[in-house]
């Protein structure tokens, strides 16, 4: 949807991006690895079982979130102590694509990462995507929002802080499109990424979002061909 009085992508001064099923697909079998990882944490934490742990997880990630998050507030749990005993995770279903990471580091502007992650997952991540190191300026992860996950707009207003963004002349790619709603109501440019995931089905485009992109890549290079428009 492109709303005519709306700012254009070619005047975006910054581009702030999510990560999962943004920059990448999470599969299914990632997905299914990212949650038996979790569930095995919180069963442990929490000295429950698994069953008991996994209906402990989706409820804390629908209320808040962000599992983690839950387990902060009801549970005492210290964040610290979850990263140091959480393992990287398997990221061997994360293909190379310098081709989108060279699209975004030729965009005008400074570029960042914001993700309810931490900022290792991120890098890892990128790695395997061949990214160069000087595609993002920063990133910002939950550790960085203070562990306000996405979408408590205290988190964004915290990003802007940080790194002196004008949400007016910055856009949001994001693969969760409640996730631009906090992004909109500061005057952000939103662009929902569409992805195979459950949580994207059935979702209308809404005025919140002001453009609706399949394919990441093809749109970046498309902005770049109408510099001049």
């Amino acid at each position: 949807m492109n709303q005519p009085d709306m700012m254009r992508p070619q005047r975006v001064q910054t581009w702030i991006f999510d990560l999962d099923n943004t920059l990448y697909p999470v599969t299914k079998q990632l997905l299914a690895h990212i949650d038996q990882h979790m569930g095995n944490f919180v069963a442990k934490y929490l000295g429950i079982s698994r069953e008991e742990a996994h209906i402990v997880q989706k409820s804390y990630f629908k209320k808040y979130g962000l599992t983690l998050r839950g387990l902060m507030l009801n549970d005492g749990l210290d964040p610290e102590k979850y990263f140091e005993e959480m393992s990287p995770m398997d990221l061997n279903e994360v293909h190379p694509n310098p081709a989108l990471g060279a699209k975004i580091a030729d965009l005008e502007g400074r570029k960042f990462i914001y993700t309810n992650a931490s900022a290792q997952h991120a890098e890892l991540v990128l790695d395997r995507m061949e990214f160069t190191p000087n595609t993002f300026d920063a990133i910002f992860d939950i550790k960085a929002a203070n562990y306000i996950p996405k979408p408590a707009i205290e988190s964004y207003q915290l990003l802007c802080e940080k790194y002196t963004i004008e949400p007016t002349s910055a856009a949001m790619i994001d693969d969760i499109a409640q996730n631009l709603v906090p992004a909109a109501k500061m005057g952000m440019l939103t662009i929902w990424k569409k992805s195979g995931a459950e949580w994207a089905k059935n979702i209308e485009t809404e005025n919140h979002i002001n453009y609706v992109v399949e394919n990441l890549e093809e749109w970046l290079q498309s902005i770049k061909e109408h510099t001049r428009i």
